[in-house]
């Protein structure tokens, strides 16, 4: 999800449109609001957030803080009417991200704040997804060595997954990375359709299900590699031998040579 700050309603709501139209959420918010929303919203919805685009406002500088402290792994871009290399520097010495000129397409966006979310799950030994490489940015995920076509919202399912892979996530936590935040227009029971289709895709062309679905819990995704085999039965067999010619007596006072018993061969 992308939250893009700015004074002027228009442009947020401009970029807001242009990141809907590709596939991703986002919220628009004045720059008087920014502190206000990092303080009250919870740890699992500030986790779905990609990148804070700081437009237009004279705090700027004084968001970088509180979002790091909020929003750790969130990427921080300074977006620029009239840049300079004064205004660029002092960006970059407060530790924001990256600095874009405008205009610029939301897809150059996307695949910048791509390219930072792959160098950070590539210093992240939890982030090996086996046979599974998503992108960040647009592009149709690889699996299994090959191209996987999938709807942008399972493609953004996907991907939020492996960004948490071996942690698990609930509905809600892939609502607010799929839909958005304050998103009312959309029921969240549609997240389990879309995890449906996707867990078939993914099982279809892998073999096996390699997202772990726990209910009232939430979802998971697993090693995207074969599951291991499992390890050859060394116990000793059971089997029927005959008694040795050892008469049993009846009640009868008759006797029985010829029935049989269990016994554990080599014990």
């Amino acid at each position: 999800m992308f939250i893009i700050v700015d004074t002027r309603e228009i442009v947020t709501a401009g970029y807001a449109s242009a990141f809907e139209r590709e596939g991703y959420a986002s919220l628009e918010l004045h720059p008087s609001e920014l502190k206000d929303w990092l303080e009250i919203t919870c740890a699992q919805d500030l986790g779905s957030v990609d990148a804070i685009l700081l437009g237009e406002c004279e705090e700027r500088i004084g968001f970088v803080a509180p979002i790091r402290s909020r929003c750790p792994e969130a990427q921080i871009v300074a977006l620029e009417d009239n840049s300079s290399l004064d205004s660029t520097l002092g960006l970059f010495s407060a530790g924001v991200d990256d600095v874009l000129k405008k205009p610029i397409h939301v897809r150059e966006i996307i695949a910048r704040v791509g390219a930072f979310r792959r160098r950070i799950s590539a210093r992240n030994t939890s982030a090996g997804t086996g046979e599974i490489e998503v992108f960040f940015d647009g592009r149709d995920p690889m699996i299994g060595g090959d191209v996987m076509e999938l709807p942008r919202r399972e493609r953004r399912i996907l991907e939020y997954l492996v960004k948490n892979k071996g942690r698990r996530v609930t509905k809600t936590q892939i609502f607010n990375a799929v839909y958005g935040v304050m998103n009312d227009g959309v029921d969240e029971c549609v997240v389990e359709s879309h995890i449906s289709k996707l867990r078939k895709k993914l099982r279809n062309r892998l073999g096996f299900d390699v997202i772990e679905s726990t209910r009232y819990i939430g979802y998971m995704l697993k090693d995207g590699s074969m599951p291991k085999q499992k390890s050859t039965d060394t116990r000793r067999p059971v089997q029927a031998s005959q008694a040795k010619q050892q008469p049993i007596e009846l009640g009868t006072g008759c006797v029985d040579n010829k029935k049989p018993y269990l016994s554990v061969v080599g014990a």
